[in-house]
């Protein structure tokens, strides 16, 4: 049994972490939101201008080589972008300070000139970078320095989708799979909310997704929406092994990187021309949205995954979380064509199970199905979800998670990736 003058020394001293945890936390969600905001604001005025003038795409190559040669110039030329903030979480390894700046501008570069990419690979490197040079610079130990890392991750994240409940769980989720590191929760959260608020004062861009109709709870579209829950799994896994293969494809056959982001370059122009349509440049967020309101394009989810694979393969900067979020929605709103069923809330559905298929963030992926979409149809996203993590292994978009906890029983321990 703990006496009273212990217990009372203990209570003040959690009192005394959980006020230090909310300043510094608060201190990231500012400096860390401050930047991904700017970044935000960079990257809708990019697509605008790209919208508004087509012909802007024909500079893909020049800002190909612009990215290369900024890499290069910075010594960075062969970081691993997100996979390095994972190891970074995982076992602490250096993320300098530049890599905030190199991906905020390389991202903008490619999106202006209508890459296939999104913003979260962006928001992930900058969030790390920012939170773990702000460890380093108040010489923090290894622990403290690994909570800021992921509060930072946090921040930007939720400036830049305004899921701030999402946000706080992505960086707890998607470097140990089956594990959550609890001592970053309150942190993580605060900082979260601190960048989202921060964002809307600024009145940041925002995406508005909605599913407009209300289904209700039977078992045939239960059944239905199982089945879309498996065929997303199949689904995430043709993504994952398209982007190894590009990556594969390109360093094999073109060693020059030079050459290979011209190639891709090209290729996103020359298939551009050839589909004469502009549906696949850039994140598609104005796409999604039309899947969420019925419309259906049979190909696109398999358009979408080409052009991501080409982007990203080429050496293009940016995410893949919203290139999936395109890929899901589109291949529901085609399943829920094919069944005759409820379009929007299969490509809602879609969405969020391909997401959770391609990161291994069912917790991440339920909370972004609740934060875009609301709690209406939240039985179906949690089956989907929850049967997309199950079957789609150990495949992921990130070669350093790792798989703490097998997803079935009797599969041994294991690594992601190659």
């Amino acid at each position: 049994m703990v006496s009273s003058p212990k217990l009372l020394s203990r209570s003040v001293d959690n009192f005394t972490q959980f006020l230090r945890w909310i300043a510094l936390s608060t201190m990231v969600g500012l400096v860390v939101g401050l930047v991904s905001i700017l970044f935000n604001f960079g990257m809708k005025n990019a697509t605008q201008l790209r919208e508004a003038h087509p012909w802007i795409l024909l500079f893909l190559p020049v800002a190909g080589l612009i990215i290369v040669a900024l890499y290069r110039f910075f010594n960075y030329e062969n970081n691993g972008g997100t996979d390095t903030v994972i190891e970074c979480i995982q076992s602490e390894t250096y993320i300098p300070l530049q890599m905030a700046f190199l991906i905020f501008v390389s991202s903008i570069l490619t999106v202006f000139c209508g890459g296939s990419v999104g913003r979260e690979g962006a928001a992930v490197q900058i969030g790390g970078s920012i939170g773990k040079s702000l460890g380093d610079w108040l010489h923090f130990d290894k622990k403290d320095r690994r909570v800021l890392l992921m509060s930072g991750v946090s921040a930007a994240f939720s400036a830049l989708f305004s899921t701030p409940m999402a946000a706080a769980f992505l960086p707890m989720e998607m470097a140990d799979v089956g594990f959550l590191y609890y001592p970053a929760l309150v942190p993580c959260i605060w900082a979260s909310f601190v960048a989202y608020f921060l964002a809307r004062a600024m009145h940041a861009p925002a995406e508005q997704l909605t599913v407009t109709e209300n289904v209700e709870l039977t078992l045939p579209l239960f059944l239905q929406i199982l089945l879309l829950g498996i065929l997303c799994a199949l689904v995430s896994i043709l993504f994952c092994e398209a982007l190894y293969l590009s990556h594969s494809l390109y360093k094999t056959y073109l060693k020059n990187s030079y050459v290979r982001i011209v190639t891709g370059g090209l290729l996103i122009i020359g298939l551009t021309l050839l589909l004469r349509t502009t549906a696949y440049l850039g994140p598609g967020m104005d796409v999604i949205e039309q899947f969420l309101h019925g419309q259906v394009i049979p190909w696109a989810f398999l358009l979408k995954i080409l052009f991501t694979a080409i982007t990203i393969g080429a050496g293009y900067k940016g995410g893949e979380i919203v290139p999936s979020f395109f890929t899901g929605a589109a291949f529901g709103a085609l399943f829920g064509s094919l069944l005759h069923g409820n379009i929007p809330l299969c490509a809602a559905v879609g969405m969020g199970a391909v997401f959770c298929g391609v990161t291994n963030c069912p917790v991440t992926a339920l909370l972004i199905c609740f934060e875009l979409f609301g709690f209406s149809h939240a039985p179906y996203y949690l089956i989907a979800i929850a049967v997309s993590y199950m079957l789609s292994g150990h495949y992921s978009l990130y070669r350093t998670q790792r798989i703490l906890y097998p997803k079935v029983e009797r599969v041994q321990q294991e690594h992601t990736g190659r």
